[in-house]
């Protein structure tokens, strides 16, 4: 299967470049330097992933995140960010970006991070065809449907991304056992232990998804913090 990728990037010179580097590796890629374009080529092109520069004009890195998120939950999105833009990071992350990659970057980090989440959807795909009663779960007024990428509680409709998806997934096929932060960025987001990042991505994600699921976010009762150690999913 031959994957799609849009190029958000108002810089034409990196623009241009992270294309010729995609097509290299046999991706299919479209452009947009601004918001506006991205949401539109979003709509038409309908990638399996963006990576999206958060400062770029008519319409932020933010909104188009946003919007992508809403009318395309499968898609996957990785933010380039500044280095310094930390609180960027994490907002990008709570409108529903799934990674992040900080500026100056390394093409070949970059080229490794897509490979991964796009191996891991096909992985995680191929796994959802072959366990037909895992393509959707109930539990606590929650309904997640996996292969539909829909979710709702207690009948209303919730917003989730791709990413959030496969972490519930996960959770789910693991339930009652002790996660590792380090586990996740492994089996999700396709790390290795040599290249195994912040685990504030996870934690970060944990938080939204809380916001989400829990009643009182505060006091979870779904998704347990074990202290030094991850998470429990006590569904």
């Amino acid at each position: 299967m031959q994957h799609k990728i849009l190029i958000v990037e108002d810089e034409e010179i990196i623009r241009l470049g992270l294309q010729d580097n995609f097509e290299l590796e046999n991706y299919i890629v479209e452009t947009a330097a601004d918001g506006e374009e991205a949401i539109a080529k979003a709509d038409s092109f309908l990638p399996h992933l963006v990576i999206l520069d958060l400062m770029i004009p008519k319409k932020s890195g933010f909104e188009v995140c946003r919007v992508i998120r809403k009318k395309h939950p499968e898609c996957f999105i990785i933010m380039l960010t500044a280095k310094t833009e930390e609180t960027s990071k994490v907002a990008g992350l709570e409108m529903g970006a799934d990674d992040y990659v900080t500026k100056p970057f390394s093409i070949l980090e970059l080229l490794a991070r897509v490979k991964a989440f796009l191996r891991r959807a096909e992985t995680t795909s191929k796994a959802s065809e072959s366990a037909a009663t895992q393509d959707s779960i109930d539990f606590s007024g929650i309904h997640l449907d996996f292969k539909k990428y829909e979710a709702t509680k207690n009948g209303e409709a919730l917003e989730m991304s791709a990413r959030e998806f496969q972490i519930l997934k996960y959770f789910w096929q693991h339930r009652g056992e002790v996660v590792l932060r380090e586990d996740l960025l492994q089996d999700i987001w396709g790390y290795t232990p040599d290249n195994m990042p912040s685990t504030r991505t996870i934690d970060n994600h944990i938080v939204n998804l809380r916001k989400k699921l829990e009643d009182d976010q505060a006091n979870p009762k779904i998704i347990l913090s074990i202290r030094g150690a991850g998470y429990k999913f006590d569904a």
